[in-house]
């Protein structure tokens, strides 16, 4: 069976661009589309990380802060084996957004968004873009949309670069994150969309631009903010696993908005349903 990714030549934000996404959870809603309520907390999953390791009780209760054993149901089932958290209400939109796309075969609500977002974004894309070859001394190739060989899941990309590599580009407009990002390094809230990208395309590394056209005037290159991230097995396969369970929750919400409505039976049925979920 052939495996190899699908890639369609088309231009981000344009009709063809929407449809071919359309019932696809793309790499860009992967954070969101796992994303969990009622998980451990730092404290807890530091005292289950260290019980589950093997560590002496008394140890862990130490390395986690803890001057008595923690009794809540969430660390008993963590430390059970058993999974922890359930899907979020964003999680559940998004999934119920998908199954509606894959009845109707149309994009679901406001595809265009704001248009000063949009036009900053693709403005911001090509300084980026401009700012990355010129830096680096390559060409950036325009790549479109790529999904995986069964059409389940997809990504949009940004460019790819030589054989290995490609580029993320974000232009922020919240100026905590912009300052938090070049002090800290921490871009982890993107990296579900970057590793799913490296995942999806089977490329190698992946280079976190944020452009920042306003910094332009220093003329010392702070307008272009690069952090280079590389492929993560162990990280893509969990995410995958995880992807094919929020998969299997679209499909059963699809079943769900499909059968003949009957309004008593079918509240119970989606009452039941997003308790499970």
């Amino acid at each position: 069976m052939n495996t190899a990714p699908i890639f369609i030549a088309c231009e981000q934000g344009t009709d063809e661009w929407h449809q071919a996404r359309c019932g696809v959870p793309t790499a860009s809603v992967f954070a969101e589309a796992l994303s969990l309520v009622g998980t451990l907390d730092e404290k807890q999953q530091k005292y289950v990380d260290a019980m589950l390791a093997g560590k002496p009780e008394p140890e862990a209760l130490a390395l986690a802060g803890y001057k008595a054993k923690p009794t809540s149901e969430t660390v008993k089932k963590a430390l059970a084996g058993l999974p922890v958290g359930e899907p979020s209400e964003a999680s559940n939109k998004l999934a119920i957004k998908y199954a509606i796309e894959r009845i109707s075969g149309k994009p679901y609500g406001n595809t265009q968004g704001s248009f000063f977002a949009t036009e900053r974004g693709h403005e911001g894309e090509f300084f980026a873009r401009m700012k990355y070859e010129e830096r680096n001394k390559l060409m950036v190739d325009e790549a479109g949309l790529v999904l995986t060989y069964d059409r389940m899941f997809g990504y949009s990309t940004d460019g790819f670069v030589g054989d290995d590599g490609m580029i993320e580009v974000k232009t922020p407009l919240d100026t905590i994150k912009i300052l938090r990002i070049i002090q800290t390094g921490d871009i982890s809230e993107y990296m579900h969309q970057m590793q799913g990208g490296l995942w999806i395309t089977g490329r190698k590394w992946c280079d976190f631009l944020m452009a920042i056209p306003d910094l332009a005037a220093l003329n010392n290159g702070n307008d272009l903010y690069v952090k280079r991230v590389y492929r993560d097995e162990e990280f893509i396969d969990k995410m995958a696993l995880d992807l094919l369970a929020f998969n299997n929750r679209v499909e059963r919400f699809k079943a769900i908005l499909s059968a003949p409505f009957n309004k008593a039976a079918n509240d119970e049925a989606a009452s039941q349903e997003l308790a499970a979920a």
